[in-house]
């Protein structure tokens, strides 16, 4: 299949879209994404939020008393499990903040406004939280945490704390290189043509930025929301179990939550999706489209 010279939309057919296709293709996503009502916007974000927990109590299940195997296997099993969350939010169709940073390719062509684009990011964000959140709610009322004799719940409790003791500068370089590799998974995408194609373009970007131990925001909502939750509401029972007490956790508090880990990490994952991934790409195949060139 030719490639599409600049301005032209791309063709129809069964092939992969070619790069600059994809391009085009982003672009038009982007408006559509940045012209949704409130409404739309948050109910799908919300589902984003709840589909990305998902991913990640199945990758903290997955994890547990991985330390008896290699660190580079448990890492990778922990990466392939949470996959499910970027195929659940592609797949089903829901607002993600970080794959949403991609609007800045129709940004940088004129087409969404700078109020539209930062209206977009306010509210899938917030939306991602809610359904975060409510998901590792729902989790910790399963009582998923008392699995294994509390060893999961254990597992939930060291992942938040370890994110939640990270410096600034490591941490947002963390968010930096996760999303530049969630935006390529979702790059990637965009020249899928069946389900199929879509699921492969996911698995090995995503599995990658786990298994590397990359900070993803939307993720790091459920993580450290999950340990949180245990910490001040699971029983005299569960703390038994796994011969550990709250007091054990100094770090898993909200201030480090929001300030420590959330608020870096989500700055890397701007820095990350809009200038290392659309940026990029808008300047090679979109600049100057329309302007004779």
């Amino acid at each position: 299949m030719d490639e599409p010279t600049q301005g032209q939309h791309p063709s129809v057919g069964v092939d992969s879209l070619l790069p600059a296709e994809m391009a085009l293709k982003a672009e038009q996503v982007g408006l559509a994404k940045a012209s949704m009502t409130f409404g739309k916007t948050f109910t799908l974000a919300v589902l984003a939020g709840a589909f990305i927990a998902l991913g990640a109590a199945f990758s903290t299940t997955v994890t547990t008393g991985a330390a008896a195997l290699p660190f580079g296997v448990g890492r990778l099993l922990g990466g392939l499990a949470f996959c499910l969350g970027l195929i659940l939010v592609i797949v089903a169709g829901a607002e993600l903040f970080t794959g949403n940073t991609l609007i800045v390719m129709a940004w940088a062509g004129g087409r969404v406004g700078t109020a539209k684009i930062l209206r977009n990011w306010i509210i899938v964000y917030l939306g991602n939280l809610a359904g975060s959140l409510g998901t590792a709610a729902l989790v910790l009322a399963a009582g998923q945490h008392g699995l294994g004799a509390g060893a999961v719940g254990l597992n939930a409790l060291n992942l938040a704390q370890a994110k939640c003791s990270l410096d600034f500068l490591p941490a947002l370089a963390s968010g930096v290189l996760c999303n530049t590799l969630v935006c390529l998974a979702v790059w990637l995408c965009y020249s899928a043509r069946t389900v199929s194609d879509r699921v492969l373009a996911i698995i090995f970007p995503i599995t990658a930025f786990v298994a590397s131990g990359f900070e993803h925001s939307v993720a790091n909502m459920y993580f450290i929301g999950a340990g949180l939750g245990i910490k001040a509401l699971a029983g005299e029972g569960f703390w038994r179990a796994v011969s550990r007490a709250p007091a054990d956790f100094p770090q898993l508090t909200w201030p480090n939550f929001l300030l420590a880990n959330l608020l870096p990490v989500t700055l890397g994952n701007l820095i990350g999706g809009t200038v290392l991934v659309g940026l990029v790409y808008w300047f090679v195949f979109l600049r100057g489209r329309g302007q004779g060139r």
